[in-house]
């Protein structure tokens, strides 16, 4: 609930004019010509006790202050909001398998799991406020370590993010030459904004990009605050925040593919010069933007090659808008392979080492995942997520269906691969009655859950249908989840994006996953849990490709528009042949991820 502005009114407006002591009361009456004198002592003497009164109840209110407002607080952090649209589920008496604690927002020290990731995180942090950056690991086993380097670069991060992020007098002294048109003097604070205005899934993506970006080049990441950034996650940084402040000199939601302050732009329009026509002439400009966009263009993507970035790192301010992860082609610049070698020895790691750092769940989102989690999921022997993208179109809207040939295609992949067991052929058959040998089989008591995504429910609807139906011929039982159903994508929508993000480390939990081919969603799902997804490709004239879905090479992201120019050639060429651990994805034919390979 908002809390109402407080007010500003001080009473009915009379004039009050203070007395030497300090606090105001009416102005006395003159002494009168009889007994003025006495008058005049009574008043002062009314006064002082009334000044030790008016004392006395402030220092009253300011002892009692205090502990409201810490009530208000201990009330807020004991009860969080479910986030979902049904009613929440009932609390089991059972204890959590798979963390051994029945209240999973109760301290549990007691407890060993890697709170840390590894080092990813440190110590320091008010748990309360944000619970969900030391609880993750409790749900989830990380099959990679980052490395010392990277673990050391994030520490001097948060060292710079601190001397030089919002509130400091560097920032304010840097907002200010920004503000004016000054040039600006030189300092050990250089900037990257990043806008953001795609969905949820993509969001983190961008962040990522630009995280890495910023580690790379020693800038401070500043955020976009109008995206209820702050409403999804935590932040990241111990003692500063990334948020953008409110006042910042630059309208910069304004910024286009078409704006002069762009940097293809501004190689365009001859504001370029020296012995390259990629070399901007004269002084260094106070800012620059980044548009690195799906419709980008030739120049735009400049910003891909060593000597544009040669350029850029004297630039004090890049404001950058993107909704990709262009992280394969930061791997492709020799000026930063060999600190990326040191930052990940194991290459395809990015997204997973990164995106843990980064992003913690608000607790409205987090005690919507973990209770969503314990009561459903935490008991089957085995939890499968399958996150349905839906890529039919009519109209402007994308059609969610139901279309036959999405749901054979899940069927065919989840069976296919033993994620999910089959089914005997006749409805309502037993085990023993299936085996043919005339041995009975033994009925086993295996559960698997399965997490399904989608903004439609009848595919999660027609699979637990099915199994309702049909026994499995392991006596296996299927249990279909799904949290919500919203139709279409509402990416403007807080509570909608609540939602998807809880739903994105819902199905970070699994022990295996299967995703849509080129769905941003699946793609943070997957870095996240560190597993590589079966991928369903995408269907054409509404059959089932074949082979349905196919394991993926890694588990890093997809960069769908990845530029084909070959910055030292100067022409266009095959970037997925370049290096070994950037190849084309298996859901994309032309764009790029990496790969945790040494060879070509």
């Amino acid at each position: 609930m908002a809390m109402g502005r407080p007010s500003h009114s001080h009473g009915s407006g009379e004039e009050r004019l203070p007395l030497r002591g300090g606090l105001e009361t009416e102005r006395p009456p003159p002494a009168a010509h009889h007994g003025g004198e006495q008058l005049l002592k009574d008043a002062r003497r009314g006064g002082r006790l009334w000044r030790a009164s008016v004392r006395a109840g402030l220092v009253l209110c300011l002892l009692t202050v205090p502990a409201v407002l810490l009530l208000l607080r201990w009330q807020a952090d004991s009860s969080p909001q479910w986030v979902f649209d049904f009613e929440a589920p009932e609390e089991d008496d059972d204890q959590d398998m798979q963390d051994d604690v029945s209240d999973d927002l109760s301290p549990a020290p007691h407890i060993e799991y890697d709170r840390l990731l590894g080092g990813l995180l440190i110590e320091g942090f008010d748990e309360k406020s944000c619970r969900s950056r030391y609880q993750f690991a409790r749900y989830h086993n990380s099959p990679s370590t980052p490395s010392p380097y990277l673990i050391e670069r994030l520490r001097k991060q948060e060292v710079l993010q601190k001397k030089c992020g919002p509130g400091t007098k560097a920032y304010k002294e840097a907002s200010k030459q920004l503000r004016s048109g000054q040039s600006l003097n030189t300092t050990d604070c250089n900037y990257l904004l990043l806008t953001i205005h795609a969905g949820l899934g993509n969001r983190m993506l961008e962040i990522t990009s630009a995280f890495l970006y910023s580690l790379l080049t020693n800038r401070i990441l500043l955020v976009d605050r109008y995206k209820e950034i702050g409403d999804l996650f935590c932040e990241p940084f111990p003692g500063t925040s990334w948020l953008v402040p409110s006042d910042f000199p630059l309208n910069y939601g304004e910024f286009t593919h078409s704006s002069p302050e762009s940097y293809g732009n501004m190689l365009q329009s001859k504001a370029a010069g020296g012995n390259t026509d990629r070399s901007l002439a004269g002084t260094t400009p106070r800012y620059v933007y980044l548009h690195l966009d799906g419709n980008y263009g030739f120049h735009d993507k400049l910003f891909y090659c060593e000597d544009d970035q040669q350029f850029l790192q004297g630039v004090p301010w890049l404001i950058m808008r993107t909704d990709m992860y262009f992280v394969p082609s930061l791997f492709l610049i020799p000026a930063f392979q060999d600190e990326l070698g040191r930052l990940f020895p194991e290459k395809d790691t990015v997204f997973h080492h990164l995106g843990r750092y980064l992003f913690h769940p608000t607790n409205n989102i987090w005690y919507s995942v973990t209770k969503y989690y314990r009561s459903y999921l935490a008991k089957a022997e085995k939890r499968v997520g399958i996150q349905i993208r839906i890529y039919e179109t009519k109209g402007i809207l994308q059609r969610n269906g139901p279309f036959q040939h999405i749901l054979n295609q899940i069927l065919s992949c989840a069976q296919n691969k033993k994620l999910l067991p089959e089914i005997g052929m006749a409805a309502g058959a037993t085990a023993e009655t299936q085996n043919k040998g005339g041995a009975a089989e033994t009925q086993n008591n295996r559960t698997v859950a399965v997490l399904t995504t989608s903004l439609s429910s009848w595919y999660s609807d027609q699979i637990q249908k099915m199994y309702d139906e049909h026994q499995t011929v392991d006596g296996t039982t299927v249990k279909m989840y799904q949290p919500s159903h919203e139709e279409y994508q509402r990416s403007k929508n807080k509570k909608h994006n609540m939602k998807a993000l809880a739903e994105i480390y819902l199905l970070s939990m699994n022990d295996e996953l299967i995703t849509s081919g080129f769905s941003t969603f699946g793609y943070a799902a997957q870095g996240l849990a560190g597993l590589k997804p079966w991928i369903m490709f995408r269907s054409e004239n509404h059959l089932v490709p074949d082979p349905p879905c196919g394991r993926a090479m890694s588990i890093e992201p997809c960069f769908h528009q990845a530029p084909y120019y070959d910055c030292k050639a100067k022409r266009d060429t095959d970037l997925g042949k370049v290096v070994p651990y950037v190849r084309h994805c298996e859901d994309v034919s032309w764009g790029l991820k990496i790969v945790n390979q040494t060879q070509l």
